[in-house]
């Protein structure tokens, strides 16, 4: 899968690109989500997906924050703390639904990515759905994708 950019964009009113996350979205604040805008979402996107991972974690496929899927084209965004009105999958919290960044204590700044897929088809997809799993149900679908990158260090 290839990083496609043309004009799909996310952003965000908590934090801007390579900015901290503000505490309150993350596992020493409220672990609320942040609010989520889309922009540019191109024609014959039937289907939008949200991932945020964290590559920084020390495990060898970094730690998965949150996976939120069939977001319709015309949703705009996500509200803060509003994931759950779509399919949210598993994270490596065990949980499914945000979770925000708590890295380990010590361990240096880690980078926090707010993958956005467009997506030409509606995917089926269940709660609890992985990344990994999510990701390979993607690859034959993506129009386009963007990414949004704040930062956390504890």
């Amino acid at each position: 899968m290839g990083l496609n950019i043309a004009d799909l964009a996310i952003t965000s009113p908590a934090f801007k690109f390579g900015e901290r996350i503000p505490t309150r979205h993350t596992g020493e604040g409220e672990d609320v989500s942040p609010e989520l805008q889309f922009h540019g979402v191109p024609s014959g996107t039937r289907q939008l997906a949200v991932i945020c991972h964290d590559p920084d974690a020390p495990l060898p496929h970094g730690f998965t924050h949150w996976v939120v899927a069939g977001i319709p084209p015309d949703a705009g965004g996500i509200p803060e703390g509003g994931g759950g009105r779509y399919v949210q999958g598993a994270t490596d919290f065990g949980k499914n639904e945000y979770g925000g960044p708590f890295p380990p204590d010590g361990h240096g700044t880690h980078f926090y990515y707010f993958f956005l897929y467009a997506l030409d088809a509606e995917l089926d997809v269940r709660e609890g759905i992985t990344r990994l799993e999510l990701l390979d149900k993607i690859q034959p679908h993506m129009i386009e994708m963007n990414r949004l990158v704040g930062t956390y260090e504890r």
